[in-house]
């Protein structure tokens, strides 16, 4: 009955999504996060019983079958019980050393008994290719009566394996060598193709339970978790599966960092700058196998998924958690002249090492000597905290456990932007202030900033910034890229005039354009894709608290090193710039520029957009080659007999032929073009690839 429910339930949502009715990214709704913690980093058996309570009552945002039993998800992130595992290891038949053992926690094949085998043969080999041994595998035990049919049908064999550790005394040297056999498993596992297989964790630190079922069942589906002896110094919880993604087991959060509450509008363009990135990552920690993490992120990975492998990666490197979550997802902070110097020079720092990850986003994490609750910029998801004489209790709820108020030494919430921690090593609490006074002293980045050129400082005033074109050339531009009186009016005069993006009917009655003999730029065919979540157009000038257009020039380094040459760029006020603005970068990029020009012979009946785009994406990568640091895409040589290709599929082009030839991050991509009229057109190019990059406060949706 199972196998012929699991074969009807996938036969019908493939049927769905071959036909267009149904899309995995489509989904979206809420969740809830939340963070226990001990002030001093000791274990005790009240922070699980305190989890699983706090837990229980987020059941409320998540979402129940038909059955009433299966549930979307709901998980918990806990330090590994050491004796409890001691004990585990002993019934293999093994005395446990003094070196910090692993425990994984991992999902296989149920139903596919040959596909079963197959990915523990794979799991062991490279376990033992890294030189350590196995104490065995353990059966986790599960009591599946108290879930629903739909949960049982696709539940996973779940079972844990025990590894022996005999060369890492320090937890963290053996934490990045399991780091390293989890990701050649993942990739393994993904060459051959085999379904239902997931590593919850495998780790010396931390061990995940989670599934698809109610947030209630957890510890009743999980015997484990009830035993007196399975204690913890944190509990990580979440309800609800993975944002924007179909319930599964695998996709139930928290990850193996992080839980995330929202959703990353950005994801898009964040998981292609990490790939971006790839090429030029090394590490210490990972020595000459960084190669074995690649992918960083999976492309089937939801955002929230995506983000975890992210800050996961910055914390294997060497990155404090709190330092981790401030790159990441940054505050706005360009605006504020509250702000101290050095927390400006901090986030001025995060904005040069990668590209921000935009909200709604609200995170609770722990790793290492930290645990940390953060909020995004917007701070459209809440976090509420309590602060007892030994807890930090923090998630989306007020009053989701029962504390003696006679114990309670602070209450408040974390705010747009604001970050809490717990350093367990230290024994501390940081407030917001606290923490990012704590990161802005950990290096001297004041003086690494120095090294950022900023284009006001460059831009020389002129009255002749508008007499590259005379009036009559200016006049055939416009007819030629279809700019109409209607145009200029309703368009081009709000924007001038009120600084203001013209506003009207969200309907569209213009003409298909194959219906039609005017020409519609290609930007027309790309629609917003409303999130379900009430997130409000972003206007960057009237709410400059949470949003500047701050942009970056310059090739980008290894975002794992930590150093001063990161900052080694060129910074712009918005990625748009004008004629004397342009001028100015073309005078600070020397010879270091290639441009490269997007027009095409019309009267050469051979010639054809894609064997010119070809054209341009060779080019463009023999620049590289040839060791140019910047390429500007330019139509300024369009005339009678050229005709200027559009320049968002250009530019997309040679964005992406660029990540294929792992050359992206050696170039600054830039558009000069007459073709970019309005706030879409601008959207769509800055979305499609030029490193008009997004360095948060920054181009936010964009």
């Amino acid at each position: 009955m199972n196998n012929n429910f699991i074969q009807n339930y996938k036969k019908n949502k493939k049927l769905l999504e071959e036909n267009h009715i149904y899309n995995e990214k489509d989904e979206h709704s809420s969740c809830g996060v939340g963070l226990i913690a001990s002030l001093d980093g000791s274990e005790t058996r009240d922070i699980v019983e305190l989890g699983v309570q706090a837990l229980k009552v987020l059941y409320h945002r998540g979402a129940v079958d038909a059955d009433g039993k299966t549930g979307d998800g709901a998980g918990i992130q806990l330090s590994i019980p050491k004796k409890f595992f001691k004990e585990k290891i002993e019934r293999t038949g093994h005395q446990p050393n003094e070196f910090p053992f692993g425990v994984g926690m991992i999902f296989l094949p149920r139903t596919d008994f040959s596909a079963q085998e197959n990915a523990r043969t794979i799991v062991e080999s490279e376990i033992l290719r890294e030189e350590l041994k196995i104490y065995g595998w353990r059966h986790v035990p599960i009591n599946s009566s108290i879930i629903g049919d739909k949960a049982k049908a696709t539940r996973p064999e779940i079972e844990q394996i025990l590894i022996c550790n005999e060369h890492y005394e320090e937890e963290k040297e053996f934490e990045n060598k399991l780091y390293l056999v989890r990701k050649r498993i993942e990739k393994e596992i993904r060459k051959q193709n085999i379904a239902d297989f997931y590593i919850c964790s495998l780790s010396c630190q931390s061990i995940v339970y989670k599934g698809m079922f109610l947030a209630e069942q957890l510890s009743n589906f999980y015997p484990d978790i009830q035993k007196e002896n399975f204690i913890s110094k944190f509990a990580v919880y979440h309800q609800r599966y993975s944002t924007n993604t179909f319930p599964t087991w695998s996709l139930a959060q928290p990850f193996r960092v992080i839980a995330h509450n929202g959703e990353i509008n950005t994801l898009k363009g964040n998981k292609n700058w990490m790939t971006a990135h790839e090429p030029r990552m090394q590490h210490e920690n990972f020595g000459n196998n960084v190669n074995d993490l690649k992918p960083i992120i999976d492309s089937k990975a939801s955002d929230s998924a995506a983000l975890d492998s992210t800050i996961e990666l910055l914390v294997k490197a060497n990155r404090s958690l709190p330092m981790a979550k401030i790159i990441t997802i940054p505050e706005a902070w360009a605006h504020r002249r509250d702000f101290p110097k050095k927390l400006k020079d901090l986030y001025a720092y995060g904005g040069a090492v990668m590209e921000p990850w935009d909200g709604p986003a609200a995170i609770c994490g722990a790793y290492g000597d930290w645990a940390i609750a953060g909020m995004d910029r917007n701070g459209l998801r809440p976090i509420r905290y309590t602060l007892t004489k030994k807890l930090l209790i923090a998630g989306s709820e007020t009053g989701m456990v029962t504390i003696d108020e006679s114990n309670v030494v602070e209450k408040g919430r974390v705010g747009p932007g604001q970050l809490i921690a717990i350093n367990f090593k230290n024994k501390k609490f940081y407030k917001d202030d606290q923490i990012k006074k704590y990161l802005a002293d950990t290096k001297p980045f004041g003086d690494w900033t120095k090294k950022i050129t900023y284009i006001d400082k460059l831009v020389k005033s002129t009255d002749e910034e508008f007499r590259d074109l005379d009036s009559g050339d200016l006049r055939k531009r416009m007819a030629c890229f279809a700019w109409s009186i209607e145009d200029i009016e309703l368009i081009l005069h709000p924007m001038i005039a009120e600084k203001k993006e013209a506003t009207g009917s969200m309907g569209d009655d213009t003409p298909l354009a194959v219906l039609s003999n005017k020409y519609r730029g290609l930007h027309h065919f790309f629609r917003q894709n409303f999130s379900q979540v009430t997130n409000p157009p972003i206007d960057s000038l009237r709410e400059r608290v949470v949003m500047s257009l701050r942009t970056r020039i310059g090739n980008l380094s290894n975002i794992l090193d930590e150093n001063e040459t990161q900052c080694d760029h060129l910074q712009l006020n918005s990625p748009v710039l004008s004629i004397e603005q342009f001028k100015s970068m073309r005078k600070y990029m020397k010879d270091t520029v290639k441009i490269i020009d997007t027009t095409m012979d019309k009267n050469n009946t051979e010639n054809n957009f894609e064997k010119y785009i070809s054209i341009i994406n060779n080019e463009a990568e023999q620049a590289v080659r040839e060791g140019y640091i910047h390429i500007i895409l330019s139509d300024k040589e369009m005339s009678k007999s050229r005709i200027a290709l559009p320049m968002i599929l250009v530019t997309s082009s040679v964005h992406h032929h660029l990540i294929k030839q792992n050359l992206r991050t050696f170039i600054s991509l830039n558009v000069q073009s007459a073709e970019c009229l309005d706030v879409q057109y601008f959207a769509v190019l800055i979305e499609l690839g030029p490193l008009l990059n997004k360095y948060h406060d920054e181009v936010g949706d964009l």
